[in-house]
């Protein structure tokens, strides 16, 4: 008999919340630079615009020794106009892209965040080669443009899929995990 050799698998957690330290802000500032401006080369230096004035950050910060202690991934939210909830650059540490669940956490909180400070709508531009996780994630796409030089879906998440997420500050808990 032949057997296939079981490749281990490391698991853990990560914690998606409202950033309210200023190294939580400063990190998920840091991240988006890396991601839009160095990564992907949509924005030269910064990518911050008007948005983020009235946008609130949100963040998965990756523990060592259970303490948060790394901003790993990001996005924002603000209100457009009243009920009317927006989502943009949400972006993911590139190492812990491959563990997954981190930018389904941060939408599930971005909505949930939204949908208790009474959201009625939730939509969100989003780089196509996401589309399909935000798919999973019970969004629509209304429309497909071309932002930045790249094209995008516009979605609109069914907010029935969302449970409202009242304490943002505290957050909750992804499990992560990837084979090794």
């Amino acid at each position: 008999m032949i057997f296939e050799p079981v490749l281990p698998y490391v698991t853990g957690e990560a914690r998606v919340k409202l950033a309210i330290a200023r190294w939580e802000v400063a990190g998920a500032a840091a991240l988006r630079r890396q991601v839009f401006c160095r990564e992907q080369k949509i924005f030269a230096g910064d990518d911050r615009d008007g948005t983020d004035a009235r946008a609130l950050p949100l963040v998965a910060l990756a523990p060592i020794f259970g303490v948060p202690d790394q901003v790993v991934g990001t996005v924002r939210i603000h209100e457009d106009a009243p009920g009317h909830w927006a989502g943009s650059r949400l972006a993911v540490e590139p190492a812990w892209r491959r563990l997954g669940a981190l930018g389904s956490g941060l939408i599930r909180l971005a909505v949930g965040t939204a949908a208790a400070r009474g959201c009625r709508r939730f939509t969100a531009h989003v780089q196509a080669q996401n589309a399909p996780l935000f798919h999973r994630l019970h969004w629509a796409t209304l429309d497909v443009s071309d932002l930045h030089g790249r094209p995008h879906h516009f979605m609109e998440a069914d907010l029935d899929h969302y449970a409202p997420v009242s304490d943002a500050e505290a957050g909750f808990a992804v499990l992560i995990g990837r084979r090794m």
